[in-house]
């Protein structure tokens, strides 16, 4: 156990930008493909390091390690700003590095610059911070409130490893302290009860993730607070009130907002494991082929553009580089995703069919170019007047052939599902059961996981879809859509409360008149 006092040593700055390479290498562990254009001995010191903080989680949390069948897909782009630009589509963000929980393919985002917060790199604890995230969405099926989300990975992101290998985990957040110790303070129960886009219009945000790190490094190492933080949440996942549950676990609230304050100025503890930390499985780094170095930055446009003006210019980028390289098949497939995600106003179908053509015409078991496939004879369907089930047969057959080739895939599993709510008719039972392996298989997904809430309530299980639909709402990044489903499913309850009754009451009438 070591002790530092967090605000009466002063915060370092050292910002020097490495020299940035020409070529992509991609580094292929038990848990990542991270791409970065840095030399092959920094990123491999970058994926040993990450594979470790994996290994931390996985001891301290008790998930089991084993190689994953979807791994997160991590870039490094040169500087902070570069990955800003990439989250908000505009120069001037604030923002270092970015999550996104997609059934496509989850990816994190962050950077290579050296910026360093008394001897933790910026972009190390950017990276921690939101695999955290991935991590609690992919292993933890519980829902959490916001403020935990973010403090929980605030926590663990300030992680850091000695010579040794031995992992720190607890170290002071030194980066939150101007928001901590300058700035108007949150009150305890307002951080508890309160989503943070509520708070992001006040400029508070910084203030919001400094409180709650600071809230949750004292429920894990303040001894006289122990199990209070276990409590609150099975209250929450048993369904009772948030601010009841906080009550009940932690007691008199203001009084917690004095305990929080006074353990701003106490010396801070952090854990370094006695024994260093193993790094699982094997570490493989490649140079990528011209045109899959080529591909990396269009691809990474492609995944994170906002709105279609974004859109346009990478489709516009992946037909130039389709012209240089005709013959592979994974550029033909970013221009042909690229230009289906348009959307019907601005996409040119025609070509978005002729570019995924391109792609089973070289490798005719792609995976994704199956699926972009499927959406296009399905699409199509829908603007014909007579529509048979032998069409809605041949339409799935590309998702099928995608599902074939990798089982291991939630994307064709997914879109076998939807493809009967698209027809209009009510999925069968394997297709259920499909939804419910691509949850399994991304969890992280919002879409799978909505998804799958609604195929349960319309089985009845409403109780479990509500529990599904509540991890939702209670994320810190989103933007109200987890309420208005979580009341959706509430509303399917009570209709199908209601049928029941008035079942009951008509079976009753019926053995009244006999």
């Amino acid at each position: 156990m070591h002790r530092i006092r967090l605000f009466t040593i002063a915060v370092t700055l050292a910002a020097m930008v490495s020299p940035a390479h020409a070529k992509w290498l991609r580094a292929d562990t038990d848990n990542f493909i991270i791409y970065s254009e840095s030399s092959e001995r920094s990123l491999r010191s970058f994926a040993e390091n990450l594979q470790r903080f994996d290994a931390t989680l996985r001891l301290r949390l008790a998930v089991p390690g084993g190689k994953e069948p979807n791994r997160l897909t991590i870039y490094l782009v040169p500087r902070a700003a570069d990955a800003g630009r990439l989250a908000t589509g505009k120069a001037g963000s604030s923002i270092a590095g970015f999550y996104s929980a997609d059934l496509d393919g989850s990816y994190a985002v962050s950077h290579r610059e050296v910026i360093e917060f008394k001897g933790a790199s910026s972009s190390q604890q950017t990276l921690f911070h939101e695999y955290t995230h991935h991590f609690m969405k992919r292993y933890f099926g519980a829902a959490f409130p916001a403020w935990f989300i973010e403090g929980f990975a605030e926590f663990y992101s300030t992680t850091d490893f000695t010579g040794k290998g031995q992992s720190q985990v607890g170290r002071p957040a030194y980066f939150r302290a101007h928001g901590l110790i300058n700035m108007p303070r949150i009150p305890v129960e307002k951080l508890l009860l309160q989503q943070p886009r509520e708070m992001r219009s006040s400029g508070q945000m910084d203030v919001y993730y400094g409180r709650a790190w600071l809230l949750t490094h004292m429920l894990y190492y303040n001894s006289d607070r122990a199990g209070q933080l276990t409590a609150y949440i099975e209250a929450i996942n048993r369904g009772e009130n948030g601010e009841e549950a906080a009550v009940a676990a932690f007691g008199d609230l203001p009084a917690l907002d004095r305990d929080l304050q006074r353990y701003l100025g106490r010396p801070l503890s952090y854990l370094t494991s006695v024994n260093p930390i193993p790094i699982p499985g094997s570490i493989t780094i490649t140079p990528l082929p011209h045109a899959e170095d080529a591909l990396v930055q269009w691809q990474l446009k492609r995944r994170s553009a906002r709105g279609g003006e974004h859109l346009t210019e990478v489709r516009d980028g992946l037909k130039r580089l389709a012209a240089e390289y005709p013959d592979n098949a994974q550029v033909w497939y970013e221009l042909a995703r690229a230009e289906w995600d348009l959307g019907d106003e601005k996409r040119d179908a025609a070509a978005a069919r002729f570019s995924a053509d391109k792609v089973l015409a070289i490798e005719p078991k792609h995976v994704r170019a199956n699926i972009v496939l499927g959406e296009m004879m399905i699409h199509d369907l829908g603007k014909r007047d007579t529509v048979t089930s032998a069409d809605w047969t041949a339409a799935r057959q590309p998702i099928i052939l995608a599902n074939r080739t990798d089982p291991d895939d939630p994307v064709p599993l997914y879109a076998y599902y939807n493809s009967f709510l698209q027809q209009g008719i009510t999925p069968p039972a394997i297709a259920v059961t499909g939804l419910e392996r691509a949850f399994a298989l991304g969890p992280e997904s919002a879409s799978a996981r909505i998804a799958y809430a609604f195929a349960l309530a319309r089985n009845g299980d409403f109780d479990r879809a509500a529990r599904l639909a509540k991890v939702v709402a209670f994320d810190p990044h989103d933007s109200g859509q987890g309420e208005h489903i979580l009341a959706q499913i509430e509303s399917m309850r009570k209709a199908d409360d209601a049928a029941a009754s008035e079942g009951d009451d008509a079976s009753e009438e019926a053995d009244a008149n006999q």
